[in-house]
């Protein structure tokens, strides 16, 4: 049923009118409420579903009702919901809630939330659930299926399930429920498991790397394994989608030039606004101000000849534009690994040319557009337009050319020095570009004009 025929009325009515309604519907029509109203409705919602509402990532509220919740009655939720879901929230609950939270949970249940908290943001461990299936290796297909139905409620996914060495515990293999449905009840669940290795992720491998990983081996989850072969934990497909989701709005933000936010754009506090986008406004800003530094040095040239100055947010945009193409397409080719640090050479020769060819086309329309007005005498560029007409197409080739290199380039150089490439966002390639610009522009002038307007 789609979310629009939720309506208001059905939030506040009884929790039971909602049962024909999907969870997903029901969290984001709870995101446009206010939190009072949030925890309200979740005070009153039976436990189980509940805790299918908060264990769901989209909905926002999910901390701020945790903490507005009488503190048992938020640890009876956490006990019985997904355990990198519960580590999630717990990261952003401010002290002393989340300690007096915590003290509540089953000691197990603490010890498994401590360990998930332990891992870096972004890494596997960070987002992988202790929630999984494993039995013996040398167990039956039926002994496994009797098992699935005893455990399946308290699992987040059973559509894998682990194999485990009986005696060191270790991991053996892994087998799709698929195959376990298919075959012959009697038959050992090691036999109907793959041949090859199983495919492993390391506690702190890089998150991207594990959904790389789940695409390229068309995986439901990716078990997460010790040094010492041991399962810790497991990665499912529906965690690393979310994950991916949160590490796009990043980098798509970072490349737009602020730091990235976390809460959705309506939920984000003025203040919280103005520290994100400020900061990296001020850098641009005084980047900027090198572009003004480099126009008073030709400022001599810009008196001789002010016709020069028409052109200048013209070519100077187009370096820009440039610049910012490249870097989107290397910044994602980086994420994707279609393109490595070693390929940065390779990256340059195929650039080179690419920023020749593109400068030379907008330098023939440059061209162009100058000979068409000052034939059809919309504006007198003087006796010498031809010669300018020839240096705006010459500088637009030098400059288009700079931009694509340095914005091909900067991710690299990011990359190679431990920062995130997305960091090259680009309003930072059009100031590098603008700056570098001015001083490219101006000397091809001098080049073709000096001795006349010059």
């Amino acid at each position: 049923m789609k979310q629009d025929t939720i309506d208001a009325a059905a939030i506040s009515a009884a929790p039971h009118t909602l049962s024909s309604h999907h969870v997903a519907d029901i969290v984001e029509l709870l995101n446009h409420k206010g939190l009072e109203e949030a925890v309200q409705f979740i005070d009153r919602l039976p436990d189980d579903w509940a805790v299918e509402i908060m264990d769901q990532p989209d909905f926002v509220w999910a901390c701020e009702v945790m903490e507005e919740l009488p503190a048992e009655k938020s640890a009876h939720l956490m006990e019985h919901m997904s355990s990198d879901r519960v580590a999630d929230l717990l990261r952003w609950i401010p002290e002393p809630k989340r300690t007096e939270l915590k003290d509540l949970l089953k000691p197990d249940t603490r010890t498994g939330i401590d360990r998930l908290l332990t891992y870096p943001h972004n890494s596997a461990g960070s987002i992988m659930t202790t929630e999984f299936v494993s039995v013996p290796a040398d167990w039956t297909v039926e002994q496994t299926l009797t098992y699935l139905r005893e455990v399946e409620a308290s699992r987040e996914t059973i559509y894998a399930i682990f194999l485990l060495d009986p005696g060191s515990k270790r991991l053996v293999n892994v087998v799709k429920l698929r195959a376990l449905i298919i075959a012959d009840p009697k038959a050992s669940i090691l036999s109907i498991a793959p041949t090859y290795a199983p495919i492993t992720a390391n506690a702190l491998a890089d998150r991207e790397d594990v959904a790389r990983m789940i695409a390229k081996y068309d995986l439901l989850a990716v078990p997460v394994v010790d040094t010492t072969g041991h399962i810790i934990g497991i990665c499912t497909f529906d965690d690393m989608i979310d994950a991916m989701i949160d590490e796009q709005t990043e980098d798509v933000q970072r490349m737009g030039g602020m730091e990235h936010i976390h809460e959705p754009y309506m939920q984000i506090g003025f203040m919280e606004m103005i520290k994100k986008r400020g900061g990296w406004l001020c850098v641009l800003f005084l980047s900027e101000m090198l572009t003004t530094s480099a126009m008073q040095v030709f400022s001599d040239e810009l008196e001789k000849a002010i016709v020069l100055a028409l052109f200048i947010p013209l070519v100077m945009s187009s370096g820009g534009n440039s610049g910012s193409q490249a870097t989107s397409l290397i910044i994602r080719a980086l994420a994707l690994q279609q393109v490595r640090l070693r390929d940065w050479f390779k990256v340059a020769m195929r650039e080179l040319p690419t920023g020749i060819v593109l400068g030379a086309i907008l330098g023939v329309i440059g061209i162009v557009r100058i000979a068409l007005w000052q034939e059809l005498g919309i504006f007198d560029y003087g006796e010498h337009w031809v010669l300018l007409s020839i240096t705006i197409g010459v500088a637009l080739i030098g400059i288009v050319t700079f931009g694509s290199l340095s914005g091909s380039m900067l991710p690299f150089i990011l990359k190679r020095l431990g920062f995130d490439p997305a960091t090259a966002s680009a309003p930072f390639v059009a100031t590098l570009v603008d700056v570098t610009g001015i001083v490219i522009y101006f000397s091809v002038a001098w080049l073709f004009l000096h001795g006349t307007i010059l």
